[in-house]
């Protein structure tokens, strides 16, 4: 009973490409796994850009430093 849990950034991931999200990584278990997309639960958080930090800072400010 596989369990993936997937976070993004909450910038606008619509329903759709959750969808896709949550189809590829069952498939991509059945195929590499035989993991039966039945028992396999995928998990999609999204998470506010202020909550998720890279190289020591929050998202924002980040990305403003890249744009510099």
């Amino acid at each position: 009973m596989p369990y993936v849990n997937i976070k993004v950034t909450n910038e606008g991931v619509t329903r759709e490409q959750k969808g896709e999200l949550i189809k590829g990584v069952s498939d991509l278990l059945l195929k590499v796994l035989n993991k039966d997309p039945a028992t396999t639960f995928v998990v999609i958080d999204e998470v506010e850009l202020e909550d998720w930090g890279i190289g020591g800072l929050p998202v924002p400010e980040y990305r403003a430093q890249l744009t510099k």
